[in-house]
């Protein structure tokens, strides 16, 4: 078994292996999951006092373009009471999201090297701010773009008149999506220090992301125009090339440590014969 590997000691102290069940494995999931929701709720209660703030930000991409005299509308009473409820649910995971990063990336640490578990907080501190990174693009480049393609998009004869909750989960929904996609550097790092990927094998699938891409973006954009799917679809591919220049350097990083091994890293300390 390589030295590296994390083992887990057992219960009385000792540094034997022994197996870790599928039960601690979903126990240890459950925990760490509860962590992640009260951290949730924290964040909520947090973003909560400054919530109807937070939604006139939201709304703001779409007030600049809409026709002067028109707004949004609520079509129930408790309609905008709920919609900043649900403001207020999102931003605390947008609060919370490195300490919820940080538990995920925790969860799948025993999986990992030794060297590479020293990565934990690192990776979750780069996936909370690509997380941001990829909100604000969609708040500041889609949104613009994609809103006045739909405001343009109506006749004399049409009112655009857009409803407080259609609109926040429209853009909620791009907001957790761009987040999500600019992480795609950091799942390739990990994925190549573990070995999953490489980068030849992300190169010879280059074609197939790029296809992705455009099919990931036609799902997601609010828009049909290919200006607003190129707004997506090109920071997917551009991460992608990302990647592939991480998992180079990775791999080499991975090959070199490997040649500055002894011949006989292998064997025992003692000089004896390892067991078969």
């Amino acid at each position: 078994m390589d030295e590296n590997k994390d083992s887990t000691t057992s219960p009385e102290g000792g540094s034997g292996v022994r197996q870790v069940t599928l039960l601690e494995h979903l126990t240890e999931l459950r925990n760490r999951l509860l962590r992640c929701f009260a951290a949730i709720g924290v964040g909520f209660f947090l973003s909560y006092a400054f919530a109807e703030r937070l939604l006139g930000i939201l709304l703001e991409p779409l007030a600049r373009v809409l026709p002067e005299g028109t707004g949004l509308i609520a079509l129930t009473l408790p309609e905008k009471f709920f919609t900043v409820m649900k403001l207020a649910f999102v931003c605390g995971i947008f609060v919370a999201s490195p300490y919820i990063f940080y538990q995920l990336w925790k969860f799948v640490g025993p999986g990992l090297y030794r060297d590479e578990r020293r990565m934990v907080i690192p990776a979750a501190l780069a996936s909370a701010i690509f997380f941001a990174c990829g909100a604000l693009f969609g708040y500041y480049v889609v949104f613009p773009f994609g809103f006045k393609f739909f405001v343009d998009y109506a006749s004399d004869l049409v009112t655009i008149m857009p409803t407080v909750g259609d609109y926040f989960s429209l853009a909620v929904t791009l907001l957790l999506a761009f987040g999500l996609i600019f992480n795609l550097p950091v799942a390739i790092f990990f994925l190549a220090r573990i070995g999953v990927v490489t980068n030849a094998s992300l190169r010879k699938f280059r074609r197939w992301a790029v296809l992705l891409a455009f099919i990931a973006a036609a799902i997601l954009t609010p828009t049909p125009d290919a200006v607003n799917q190129l707004l997506m679809a090109g920071p997917i591919i551009i991460l992608y090339e990302v990647g592939i220049w991480v998992a180079y350097f990775v791999g080499k990083k991975k090959k070199k440590a490997d040649e500055t091994l002894p011949a006989s890293a292998d064997a025992p300390p003692d000089g004896t014969k390892p067991q078969e």
